[in-house]
């Protein structure tokens, strides 16, 4: 039984700048650190431009890469240990 199908996605709640998470993709998951919200910019409805969807994160990952995310497609690294 693999961990990986069994991880739900994060609440909005426990995701913030800062947090270690593991982003899903359909071709792959890596980890990385949430390092801004754009939670501000994903009501695009109000901007009529639903062609162009803001995604919430922006999450630099540990291979050096800036990927946007959802919500949905973050799960909190809770193998990190840095809990203060």
């Amino acid at each position: 039984m693999s961990d990986e199908s069994e991880k739900e996605p994060a609440s909005p709640d426990a995701l913030r700048v800062g947090t270690r998470v593991l982003v899903r993709r359909p071709s792959e998951a890596a980890t990385g650190v949430i390092v801004e919200d754009y939670a501000e910019l994903t009501d695009t409805a109000g901007r009529g431009h639903d062609w162009a969807p803001v995604h919430r994160w922006a999450v630099a990952l540990d291979d050096g890469r800036l990927v946007f995310a959802d919500t949905e497609d973050l799960t909190v690294d809770l193998g990190a240990g840095d809990s203060g």
